[in-house]
């Protein structure tokens, strides 16, 4: 199991988020109206850098079904969180100097597969139909 920590300096943590997750189908990235980069899969959002004010700074907000958030924040809170401002959103925020590698593969695994749902098999096969 992998035990490295996201410590780089701030401008470099999405690193670490960037290299996993566009390992994974149909991941690209893209920037935010703020200028801030996400993840996003077949056009939903995935992943990105925190960027309400409520959240800690060096905070990851990544895609979360309710039921696996109420899990993550019972489970490690001293990892996890959310704020007034994303509560209402399926989302969880974690202290990105506290994630290891496993735990953000599985965060993120997690959010492709709700973000590739979300997106519908119309987006996600943009192909035209092969006729026989």
């Amino acid at each position: 199991m992998s035990r490295r920590l996201i410590r780089q300096a701030a401008a470099d943590r999405f690193d670490l988020v960037k290299e996993i997750g566009l390992k994974m189908p149909d991941v690209k990235v893209a920037i935010r109206y703020d200028g801030s980069p996400v993840l996003k899969a077949a056009g939903v959002f995935m992943a990105g850098i925190a960027t309400d004010e409520s959240a800690e700074a060096d905070s990851l907000v990544v895609r979360c079904d309710l039921d696996d958030r109420d899990l993550l924040l019972e489970d490690a809170p001293e990892i996890y969180y959310v704020t007034e401002f994303y509560e209402r959103h399926p989302v969880v925020l974690g202290r990105l100097s506290l994630l290891d590698e496993d735990a953000l593969r599985d965060l993120l695994s997690v959010s492709h597969a709700l973000a590739m749902e979300k997106s519908g098999p119309r987006r996600r096969d943009k192909s035209p139909a092969v006729r026989t």
